[in-house]
Parts: structure tokens; C-alpha cells; sequence
């Protein structure tokens, strides 16, 4: 990660971006204790209630999420210290001065610490201007640079053309996080498309991972990763009669999308199906079922020995995986020991169930 000012550098710590659903929950209820440091979700909520309250209460102790309420009017809603539950604070460019106070307080409360996320396509600004936003942040929230953890925030890279166009505004932004002293500083974006409803069925489909794409471009800055886990950075516009058995599995530098339709109606042997595929593809990994709690539920299913689950444990199986291929990949090193830039490329051999379609 990028070095704060006086020469630290903090441990590879993984930021993925997502929207409390039960299914992401889930997945990181089942973090491996030796990973549970190393993930610093950011939950962005557009709405609260008392089963998110509950279920960030509930997450593995040493987890501490951060949450971005910006959506939220102001009001007890958005005062994250009322909630009663351990977290930091995420601070947007855009928060008023009540907001900030109320911020800072959390953070005070709590881990001392908060995030502050800057949103490239959203706060432009030059780096005169962006200076004087933030150390309104700091004065009205009541914290330091060091107390606060910076996201650049690239939003949705869709394609090659948009890491082309995003890239030189993130170097820029991160040539400018350079003037203070942060305790991190990280890039997130997001390259799972909006909607998988016109894909097609009853084979994996490759889908180029753009975000990553994107982290390994800026890799000679050495910041920290984020993404959107696989979910799209975009609003979701997913058809919701389009409720197909669905899978979303990250490969090394892919997703191999499985929408599974055969077998007709009887949604327990589709889930089987997909899953007999998917255990027999290149790239289920060489620990298989042991990668990941998603992975030893896929293979379950494809045993035939649970059920066939709803659409949020199938976000669970691959959310969970997608935290333990990232962590893999980041932790993995290079030849001499040095921090890899990016995984290997993925193997060539077309899984069983169809040739893989390539989709970007």
C-alpha cells in the first residue's frame, strides 16, 4: 500500500465495497479468523434498519466495517454513533458540517479512525479545491490525516475504454493524496456489469475483471485494492423476474458467470447441474472445496447432499469465494519475495458443461 508521509507501510488490506445484503453478510460471517484482518469492508447503505444494525453486530470479532450513509438525510438515521455497534465512519467530500460532527464523534467512539471516500467521477475538483474540502473534514469532524483511511473511489470501469479514461484521473488523485499523511490510502472501482439477464444460459461465460485491470495499471503507486465484490458499482437494474440459478465466480483476472435454465423447473437439480459444472472447470481451485466456506457449498450441491438455496446464498457462495481469491492474490508473492502486481493468467482449458463464452 502507499506509504504514508515519515516512510510506514501498512499491511495489504483488501476494501471491498458492498451493500449489506444478507448474502454478503453471510460471506463474511464465514471469514477465516487468519483473514478477518485483512478485509475492511465498506458497507454503503441506502437504507437502515434494524436487521442491518443487527447483522453488522453479529459480524466475526476484529472485523470492523466502515459505513457510508450518504444517502441517508440527515437525522439519528445517519448519527452512526446511536447505533451501538463498532464501526468507522465513511466521509464523503459532500458532508455538511452536522454530518462531520457527527463523524467524528463515531469515530472517537470507536476506532479512532474513518474513511474518507473521494469519488473521482463525482467530486471534480483541482487539488487547490479538494485541499480546502478536506481540511474542512478535518476541522469539523475533529480528526487528522492519520486518523483517516483515503478510498479513491473510480466508480464503474465497464471496458477497456473506460480504464483508459479513468486511469489518468486516478493518478492524479493519488499524486495528490501524496500531501498528507494517511493512514492508507486504497483504490476501489467496479467491473461486474449492471445487469447478467442477457447472458447466456447453461454456460460459463468469462467476463473481464476491468477493476482489477485497472489496480494492476497503478501498481507502481502501490496502493491498497478495493472493488464492489460481485456486484456492479452501478444502480442495479438486474430484471427481478430473472431469477436463474446464478454464480458468479472469480477466476484470476475473470469472472465465469453461470446462469443455469436446463433441467426445466425443478430448481434443486439446476443447482446441482451448475454446480457439477463449475466443480469440474479449470478454475475451480487446486484446494477445491477447502478454498473457501462458498466453495465447500458449491460442492455440496454438487454432491447433491443440501438444497438448491435462494438468490442470496448464491451471492453468499460467491462473495465468499471473491474475498478468498482476492486475498489470495494479493498476498501472493512475486520471484525474490517482492509483492506480486497481479495473478497468473487463468488456464486455457474450457470447463465441462461448454465451451466458456467470452463476454469483454
Amino acid at each position: 500500500m502507499m506509504p504514508a508521509r515519515g516512510g510506514r507501510v501498512t499491511e495489504p488490506v483488501y476494501r471491498p465495497v458492498l451493500a449489506a445484503r444478507r448474502g454478503e453478510l453471510e460471506a463474511l460471517g464465514h471469514l477465516d479468523g487468519v483473514h478477518v484482518p485483512l478485509v475492511a469492508p465498506i458497507f454503503q447503505l441506502s437504507t437502515t434498519d434494524v436487521s442491518t444494525v443487527d447483522s453488522l453486530g453479529r459480524l466475526p470479532a476484529g472485523l470492523l466495517p466502515a459505513v457510508d450513509v450518504s444517502a441517508l438525510p440527515d437525522g439519528a438515521e445517519a448519527e452512526l454513533a446511536r447505533w451501538g455497534v463498532p464501526l468507522m465512519p465513511v466521509i464523503c467530500l459532500t458532508d455538511g458540517e452536522r454530518r462531520l460532527a457527527a463523524h467524528g464523534i463515531t469515530a472517537r467512539e470507536y476506532a479512532g479512525r474513518a474513511v474518507v471516500r473521494l469519488r473521482i467521477g463525482q467530486d471534480r475538483a483541482g487539488p487547490h479545491a479538494t485541499n480546502a474540502v478536506v481540511e474542512r473534514i478535518w476541522r469539523y469532524a475533529r480528526l487528522a490525516p492519520e486518523q483517516c483511511d483515503l478510498l479513491v473511489d473510480c466508480g464503474e470501469v465497464g471496458c477497456r475504454a473506460d480504464v483508459r479514461a479513468v486511469e489518468p484521473r486516478a493518478r492524479r488523485a493519488l499524486e495528490w493524496a501524496r500531501r498528507h499523511a494517511w493512514c492508507s490510502v486504497s483504490v476501489v472501482a467496479g467491473g461486474m456489469p449492471p445487469a447478467l439477464s442477457r447472458l447466456p444460459t447453461d454456460e460459463p461465460v468469462r467476463l473481464c475483471r476491468w477493476d482489477w485491470l485497472l489496480w494492476q495499471r497503478l501498481a507502481d503507486l502501490d496502493v491498497g485494492f478495493g472493488d464492489y465484490g460481485v456486484a456492479s458499482a452501478a444502480p442495479d437494474v438486474e430484471p427481478s423476474a430473472d431469477r436463474l440459478p446464478t454464480v458468479r465466480y472469480t477466476g484470476d483476472d475473470a469472472w465465469w458467470i453461470y446462469r443455469w435454465s436446463r433441467r426445466g423447473g425443478r430448481g434443486d437439480l439446476r443447482v446441482a447441474d451448475l454446480c457439477r459444472a463449475l466443480v469440474s472447470a479449470p478454475h475451480w481451485p487446486s484446494a477445491g472445496a477447502n478454498f473457501s466456506w462458498g466453495d465447500h457449498e458449491i460442492f455440496r450441491r454438487a454432491r447433491r447432499v443440501a438444497g438448491a438455496g435462494s438468490t442470496a446464498n448464491w451471492l453468499a457462495w460467491s462473495t465468499s469465494h471473491h474475498l478468498a481469491q482476492v486475498l489470495a492474490a494479493l498476498h501472493q508473492p512475486a520471484r525474490g519475495g517482492e509483492p506480486r502486481s497481479g495473478p497468473p493468467p487463468p488456464r486455457s482449458r474450457a470447463p465441462r458443461g461448454g465451451q466458456p463464452r467470452r463476454v469483454g
